[in-house]
């Protein structure tokens, strides 16, 4: 049978014509705003209409968990990094009241000590890590950040440099009294060329803010996180943060053309070339895209800007197993071609967990996985050709079982806003034990499954979702407090299974404090070495970022 798509201009969805079984897809009822859909879900949820939904329905019943009460206790405080982990505070100075004036003559009335505005700066996002620093410094140019380290290298004070502090891996914090060095105040947009797409910045430029600048002659920055809102586009180079567009843009290694770092000395690195072509010796910005702030201080930034596509489509489709996931890529890739921009998959639970917290709406029927694909092209017309022929062929195969398709910019926000608020509806559930893993395509799902059975009851959720196009899995275990028993359950195990299948232990979200011992099981002992000599050649006090990204050292 065929299946034929008719876009309908006004609601800008497509509908199945009624020749199609109504089994097919259920898209015209789910997403019309207003109406209301009754229906058993797989997990025993139901959902009503909620005034204000882009689809006109939300999940309001209560969410079914494994082996926890409904209620999510969360601790007041979070516990201090140097108690709950065995980490030894290395010999740097303490701040003195010297220390305090040097730096006031540095960054007039930017010194911040008062224990109240430092509390969000010393704890990171997910509240799993906290520091004890007693100053953040906020310079607003590269000058007075070499000033700033210059003076620290002299007294062997270590420094901790923080972005937008959206990290999941506790790099972005101080581990003791390390001082705080935010970028905050480095904000400002140097230039952008109109006709290369090349935007030169500083490195405490918002992601979004930079999105909306660079919109403005139509164009789009090479990288979306879901922390966009919040997060820098420094700390984003220093943790070579992958995101939702790598499919098609590949790696910030490839859209950053130069750098300007400050040394751990205060040496002054200007290699903030804009030239798309620069084979002169070694290309030393890539040394520090991915570095954490463990060798020096990104300042500035210049990077290529794709031009903004003139037609984006998402579909949001629900598929019967991972298995259907997997065949829906193939197929996507096969006829979906340059168009396609992003291909991510989430499981039931996380879409529950999104409801349940945010009541953020799935338009679609429950189902074991979803997959989240865009494209991007230049012709309306084509790519909605090219994607109508790809959705007939996966309904008609039985590959996917239901799904909602949207154009208009509002429903393309709601749609992304199911996979990208799936790390703060975690964060909502409890204490969160992240792992970002890149594995085998074929195996991304198994480690979720198996550590279900593995953990039981003990975890009340055990997630998998994440940039399938990339081989990027992002497991999340939550459990109603830290408990180092359960930590036990899941490490070394996760990493141990992880390289068996020749993966790596962190795919996009960096290194940090969390991870840094670890290593080990994705990069040889020569090239641990490496890192640890070139450490010690461009910062050898360590005063840096210290306890975060290298293993310990006996």
């Amino acid at each position: 049978m065929s299946h034929h798509l008719l876009f309908r201009a006004g609601a800008m969805v497509p509908h199945l014509v009624s020749r199609c079984p109504v089994w097919l897809f259920r898209w015209w009822t789910a997403c019309t705003p207003g109406a209301t859909v009754q229906h058993k879900t797989w997990a025993g949820m139901t959902r009503t209409p909620v005034r204000g939904s882009p689809w006109g329905i939300v999940d309001i019943s209560p969410l079914v968990r494994r082996g926890s009460s409904s209620t999510s206790s969360r601790a007041d405080e979070v516990m201090l990094t140097h108690n709950r982990y065995p980490v030894q505070r290395l010999p740097f100075s303490v701040v003195s009241e010297e220390d305090l004036v040097a730096f006031e003559r540095i960054v007039p009335s930017r010194v911040i000590t008062d224990p109240e505005e430092l509390e969000t700066s010393n704890v990171d996002w997910l509240r799993t890590v906290r520091g004890c620093s007693k100053v953040l410094l906020r310079p607003r140019t590269s000058e007075e950040v070499s000033h700033i380290l210059r003076y620290c290298h002299k007294r062997n004070l270590a420094v901790n440099p923080q972005g937008g502090n959206t990290g999941l891996v506790g790099g972005s914090v101080p581990v003791f009294d390390e001082i705080i060095l935010s970028t905050a105040l480095m904000n400002q947009v140097i230039s952008f060329h109109e006709v290369s797409g090349i935007l030169v910045c500083q490195a405490g430029c918002v992601l979004e803010e930079l999105s909306r600048h660079v919109e403005r002659w139509d164009f789009i920055m090479p990288l979306d996180l879901g922390a966009k809102g919040s997060c820098h586009i420094g700390g984003n180079l220093a943790t070579n943060a992958g995101g939702l567009r790598f499919l098609r843009y590949g790696s910030l290694h490839g859209t950053v053309l130069g750098l300007e770092v400050v040394l751990a000395d205060g040496t002054i690195l200007n290699c903030l070339t804009s030239l798309r072509k620069d084979n002169t010796g070694y290309d030393l910005k890539q040394l520090f895209i991915g570095s954490e702030g463990t060798l020096g201080v990104i300042t500035a930034v210049s990077i290529l800007c794709p031009p903004k596509p003139k037609a984006v489509n998402v579909a949001f489709l629900g598929c019967p197993g991972f298995a259907e996931v997997l065949q829906t890529f193939s197929s996507c890739k096969r006829m979906l071609g340059e168009i396609l921009s992003a291909y991510e998959f989430m499981d039931a639970e996380c879409v529950q967990l999104v409801g349940h917290h945010l009541r953020l709406a799935s338009p679609v029927q429950e189902s074991p996985f979803y997959v989240l694909i865009e494209t991007s092209g230049s012709r309306a017309e084509h790519d909605a050709e090219k994607l109508s022929i790809f959705l007939e062929q996966v309904l008609g195969s039985g590959l996917v079982t239901d799904g909602t398709l949207a154009t208009d910019q509002r429903k393309v926000k709601a749609l992304w806003a199911l996979r990208e608020r799936i790390t703060e509806a975690l964060s909502l559930d409890g204490y969160v034990y992240k792992y970002d893993l890149s594995l085998p395509v074929e195996r991304l799902y198994d480690l979720v499954t198996e550590l279900r059975a593995r953990l039981g009851p003990r975890a009340k959720h055990v997630v998998g979702y994440g940039h399938l196009g990339d081989g990027n899995l992002h497991l999340n275990v939550t459990a109603e407090a830290f408990s180092t028993s359960l930590l036990g359950d899941l490490e070394p195990y996760v990493y141990e299974w992880t390289a068996g299948q020749r993966g790596s232990v962190s795919a996009e979200h960096g290194v940090g404090f969390k991870k840094k011992d670890v290593l080990g099981y994705s990069k040889p002992p020569e090239a641990l070495q490496l890192m640890q000599q070139l450490k010690a050649l461009l910062d050898p006090k360590g005063i840096l970022n210290p306890y975060k990204t290298l293993p310990t050292q006996a």
